[in-house]
């Protein structure tokens, strides 16, 4: 039975070690890791690239950037501001207009923009460490927006091995900035992929 009791504590400090060196800044010429994600598996699985679609659609473009400033805001620790972006976020994403698309793209919006409206919605009124397991799915949604409406800019989407079980964000910017540690793991996370 001590056998089994020293394997586990061993098992376990193994494992927070491993967990713990993968949020150092480790050597940037590693080779970006295969998406782990389930969720983002799901959507991409027949999206080898996410190529601007020939019906961009600006509004589209105006939803990425606030996503991007909200992302900013949770970097900084800046719960007032992510509320405030929160809201913004929730009003670009209600004018989103759909109708250039097939009627299976729309269909897929539609469901993208009603569960992203709601987690802008709910950052707009909550806490900071509410805000964050809400900007996870947002961020899940925004992916797969992207998915079908393309994008003209160029997009890393990051990874963080330590919230959560694993979660990507977006960002334009290759280096990482982590919106859920912010100051407290601020470089936690690397580039998964980048897209376009």
């Amino acid at each position: 039975m001590k056998t089994v009791k020293r394997t586990m504590s061993t098992m376990a400090l193994a494992a927070t070690m491993i967990l713990t060196a993968s949020c150092k800044d480790g050597n940037k010429e590693e080779a970006a890791a295969p998406m782990s994600n389930e969720m983002h598996q799901e959507s991409m699985d027949d999206k080898d690239d996410m190529a601007m679609s020939d019906n961009q659609d600006a509004k589209a473009e105006a939803i990425l950037n606030d996503y991007f400033n909200l992302k900013d805001a949770l970097v900084n620790d800046d719960n007032g501001k992510a509320k405030e972006l929160g809201n913004t976020l929730a009003k670009s994403l209600k004018a989103f207009d759909a109708s250039n698309y097939s009627d299976n793209e729309q269909s897929e919006l539609k469901d993208i923009i009603e569960d992203a409206t709601e987690h802008a919605e709910h950052i707009g009124e909550s806490d900071i460490k509410h805000q964050r397991e809400h900007f996870k799915i947002l961020s899940k949604d925004v992916t797969d927006m992207v998915a079908i409406t393309g994008t003209d800019k160029k997009l890393y989407e990051q990874f963080c091995p330590m919230y959560d079980g694993g979660t990507a964000w977006l960002s334009t910017k290759e280096e990482v900035r982590n919106p859920y540690y912010g100051s407290q793991m601020l470089k936690c996370g690397k580039v998964q992929r980048e897209i376009n």
